[in-house]
This record gives C-alpha cells, structure tokens and sequence, in this order.
C-alpha cells in the first residue's frame, strides 16, 4: 500500500492551478510559471499552489486578489520561516467565490525578477 501522503484517497494528488487557486478565491496571474498544484483531502480539504512570477507584479496581485491582505512588514503579517520574505494568513470564510476557509500566502524573492509564490486554501 503507497504511504499516506500518495494515497489518492487522501492525497496530495495533482490538480489543474485554476482548480487549486480558485478553492481560496484567487487566478494563477500573469506571467506566472512553473506552477504546480495539489489537493489533500480527508477531514478537511487543503490545495496548494507553488509558482514563480514576475516579482514587480506580486503586490499588484495580492491586493487585486485579497484586498484586504496585510502590506509586506504591517500589521497582520506572520512571523515567516526562514528564507520567506513574505507571509500571512487571511479569514476568508464566507467570501463569495471561495469555499476556503483560510488562505495561507508565502512569497519568496528569488533574485531581482523573479518571486516564488506558495498558496495553501483550506478549511478546517
């Protein structure tokens, strides 16, 4: 029997990026690339995104995506693990358009051009 984490009764098993981001509410944005998705589901259900783009269009993104997302350094944000610029966690329960409850975000400046984005939906 495959371990836990490649059950695909449990997952993560792969999915489309429209999927994925969509269950918190967002689009994959412009210029995104090598993005990969997943779904991770038993209780709760959790999708994941991991892409990279443009790093000048980041917060141009966020604050189209999530209004109400906290500025990079304000107030809101969390305290980021090592080698992540950038993180919070939004409510986002009960938005229209979002069967998330939280969304977590995570961008990290890969050099000047370029940010990696890390997406997680879920509900709990």
């Amino acid at each position: 029997m495959p371990a836990a984490e490649e059950d695909p009764a449990r997952g993560p098993v792969p999915v489309s990026c429209a999927e994925a981001l969509a269950f918190g509410g967002a689009r994959l944005p412009a210029g995104a690339r090598d993005a990969e998705c997943s779904v991770q589901s038993a209780m709760d259900t959790l999708y994941q995104a991991d892409f990279r783009m443009p790093r000048e269009d980041v917060w141009t993104w966020v604050a189209d995506t999530y209004p109400d997302a906290p500025e990079p350094g304000g107030p809101g944000t969390l305290a980021c693990l090592k080698g992540v610029d950038h993180c919070f966690q939004l409510d986002v329960n009960g938005r229209p358009g979002t069967d998330a409850y939280y969304v977590d975000l995570a961008v990290t400046y890969v050099n000047a051009e370029t940010a990696r984005v890390r997406f997680s939906a879920f509900t709990t």
